[in-house]
């Protein structure tokens, strides 16, 4: 098997993992076994985590938006710590404390995801400009939706990364909604790498529904990038679900929801693989079972994994040498009593 078959059949395997992972989160929000009531999904938009992902090193740092759980897969998590962080369990990347938009790994070199819109990507410019200080042979990267495309930070950040020639790549994911705002109806112009062109960043647009086209661009960029070059990718989408679990896009008709999930990259290089006989059905059914047992393993770990200690919310949030605080009960019986 030449190499070009091998990096196929992987990213495929990679985008099926995915998107398997985020279908038991889903089934782990209907069984009640996660924190907090809002999961961003980013069924559909699997090629630009794999794709970006797969021309990234073992020591690069990044940042996700609130809908980066295949990000981080992308890049080596673990699903059973992943589940277990986003069932709020203490055996969770985070401990239980980041849930699902917080996640952050730096044994990874995941520097945070972020909930708030276009948050983590200046934190991008603050490692790039470290790693060139250092000398390290790192890159950071960016990976944000294309509601982040109207914050300022971001181009505030692009502008610094341009001016100081930093180590640093930033990916729009546009999966063509703000919530339930339709991108073209957010922004007056949709060519955002040229925006990015402005500055002074090399800048591509590619679509997502082509994981091996995506490969390709982003190798392109970050051949650049690790050259003092900093760039911008735009990966088009198509989200297949609401902005989150619950919500049901009552804001899009049934005709595009259709139409938008024809543009699906994991049947799209899967068709790829069985037209050019590059991959037999006994492999690809080989390959989806393994795939499913991941992930069920993964959300029974989740599911029996154990509730994190009362006092563990204040770990990690105070300096080393802090006084564990009091619980609110004992604080106000305190209070109470001094009177």
């Amino acid at each position: 098997m030449d190499t070009k078959t091998q990096t196929m059949i992987r990213m495929y395997t990679q985008m099926l993992r995915i998107r398997t992972f985020e279908e038991r989160v889903g089934e782990l929000f209907l069984k009640g076994g996660t924190a907090g009531s809002m999961l961003h999904l980013s069924i559909g938009e699997e090629s630009a985590a794999v794709g970006v992902g797969e021309v990234m090193n073992s020591g690069d740092g990044f940042t996700t938006h609130h809908r980066g759980h295949g990000i981080f897969l992308a890049r080596g998590a673990d699903p059973k710590r992943m589940m277990a962080e986003i069932g709020g369990k203490e055996d969770g990347y985070c401990r239980g404390k980041g849930g699902s938009m917080h996640i952050a790994d730096n044994d990874l070199g995941h520097l945070g995801a972020n909930a708030i819109v276009g948050g983590g990507i200046s934190h991008v410019v603050g490692a790039g400009l470290t790693y060139q200080y250092l000398g390290k042979e790192q890159v950071a990267v960016a990976f944000f939706g294309d509601g982040a495309m109207q914050q300022g930070g971001l181009y505030e950040s692009m502008n610094l990364a341009a001016l100081w020639k930093l180590p640093v790549m930033f990916v729009c994911i546009n999966n063509e909604y703000g919530m339930g705002t339709r991108l073209d109806r957010a922004s007056a112009s949709l060519e955002f790498a040229k925006r990015a062109e402005t500055f002074g960043l090399n800048g591509l647009e590619v679509d997502g529904l082509d994981v091996c086209r995506v490969l390709h661009d982003a190798q392109e960029l970050m051949d650049g990038v690790r050259n003092g070059n900093p760039a911008f990718l735009k990966v088009d989408c198509y989200r297949f679900h609401g902005h989150a679990r619950k919500d049901k896009s009552h804001y899009r008709e049934e005709a595009e929801e259709h139409k938008g999930r024809e543009k699906d990259p994991i049947a799209h290089l899967e068709n790829q693989l069985v037209k050019n006989k590059l991959i037999t059905s006994e492999e690809l059914e080989r390959i989806k079972s393994q795939i499913d047992n991941e992930m069920d393993e993964a959300m029974e770990y989740a599911l029996n994994s154990s509730e994190p200690e009362k006092m563990q919310r204040f770990q990690d949030v105070y300096a080393p040498d802090s006084p564990e605080p009091l619980p609110v009960d004992e604080r106000i019986l305190k209070a109470l009593t001094s009177l």
